[in-house]
């Protein structure tokens, strides 16, 4: 049995303490989800076998499995199941492969996939004393981003801040400030476009009450001379600024996954095959760099090379990392991130993998290319990719 995307939708990602910053991370999920169903009217939502959800944080108002409660509020009957996984920054793009692998091993014929973060309302939190009623004080960490309540046990180097992991990688590979702030310009340029033609209109959904119709942090009057102006963020004499890295962000992506037999349950023809499926891991300060591997082993997988391939979503965390990963695989750059990337869209931690997978399959369709590979870095030394078939307006649809 093999699995497939049938629809996908998201809502706009907003800036740190932006228009969603009001909006509580279930309630951002609900509204993903909700999106994802009004594409699929003929869809009974009984008929969803399972829920599987990415999210990072946990620590808050996304904690006690987020996807379950996200359902609940998104009115989905009581009798679809659903659980919360966690695999960083590639949480979503986990649950589309968990998803994918429940259908093709027949548990379910329909799976609703993504993930979510509110990384402006992710809370500070106080560990529990080591004995009861301490003389001093107690510190407040906060759970937005990186490592917080590390154990002393790991070694320092794999601590390191992510900015710092990445301007090591910049060291390894050679990478000057200037690509990258022109990487970093170009994703803005593209998004900017990509919204003023109307590619996103059909995958953003409106998220109720916030007023937020588009993707929040894109500058479309972004330059390489203003970017220039930016201090570095994490060594005094670095080359990774606010400008050439991904912000923090809140928003939520949903997948619908489905059998070749639930298009007729569904109601819809799928949009692309799950061709192959990667993950990879190096030391934690390389982080940046697994994607290199987690898409060659999708690829093979998926039995094709990187010479069949037409477009890559690859997740902008910071311009030096996705440009060492590109480099590496010797693809053309100009069918990476073809509609923007994370550095202008934005890089809510949970619900970046389902945007990837949902922008590359309407990518492939629009673009008349078959094959295509999503693919991102994750905190602590992991990636993951995916690559999918595309099943519109090609061979592989006929």
């Amino acid at each position: 049995m093999t699995a497939f995307v049938y629809a996908a939708a998201r809502t706009p990602f907003g800036r740190f303490n932006g228009s969603l910053a009001g909006v509580r991370p279930d309630d951002l999920a609900a509204s993903a989800i909700n999106g994802v169903l009004a594409k699929t009217p003929g869809l009974d939502p009984a008929a969803i076998g399972e829920i599987v959800w990415g999210n990072a944080n946990q620590a808050g108002e996304d904690n006690r499995n987020v996807g379950r409660m996200a359902a609940l509020l998104a009115g989905l009957p009581v009798s679809v199941p659903a659980t919360t996984v966690n695999r960083l920054c590639g949480s979503s793009l986990d649950a589309a492969i968990i998803g994918s692998r429940t259908i093709e091993v027949g548990d379910a014929d329909v799976v609703l996939v993504g993930g979510v973060e509110s990384m402006t309302r992710a809370p500070w939190v106080l560990p529990k004393p080591d004995r009861a009623f301490p003389a001093g004080h107690v510190t407040a960490v906060s759970t937005t981003l990186g490592w917080r309540l590390v154990n002393p046990r790991m070694p320092a180097e794999w601590t390191v801040s992510l900015g710092e992991c990445n301007e090591q990688l910049q060291e390894r590979f050679g990478i000057p400030r200037e690509r990258q702030d022109e990487f970093a310009v170009r994703s803005h340029r593209l998004a900017a476009e990509a919204w003023d033609k109307g590619f996103y209109d059909d995958l953003v959904v409106p998220v109720d009450g916030a007023g937020l119709a588009r993707d929040e942090g894109i500058r479309a009057d972004s330059s390489v001379e203003k970017l220039a102006a930016l201090k570095p963020s994490f060594r005094t004499d670095g080359t990774i600024t606010a400008g050439n890295a991904s912000p923090l962000n809140d928003g939520a992506s949903a997948v619908l996954l489905g059998s070749e037999a639930a298009a007729d349950v569904i109601g819809l023809a799928p949009l692309a095959r799950i061709a192959g499926r990667g993950a990879s891991a190096l030391e934690p300060q390389a982080f940046g760099f697994a994607p290199v591997e987690a898409a060659e082993r999708a690829l093979a997988r998926a039995g094709i090379g990187w010479d069949q391939v037409g477009a890559v979503e690859l997740n902008e965390a910071f311009a030096v990392q996705s440009l060492a990963c590109v480099d590496a695989w010797g693809v053309d750059p100009d069918i990476v991130n073809v509609k923007g990337g994370a550095i202008a869209i934005g890089h809510p931690l949970g619900a970046s993998g389902a945007r990837l997978l949902g922008t590359l399959a309407k990518v492939l369709a629009e673009r008349g290319e078959r094959y295509g590979v999503a693919a991102i870095c994750i905190g602590v030394g992991q990636a993951l990719a995916v690559v999918l078939e595309n099943l519109e307006n090609t061979e592989a649809g006929r």
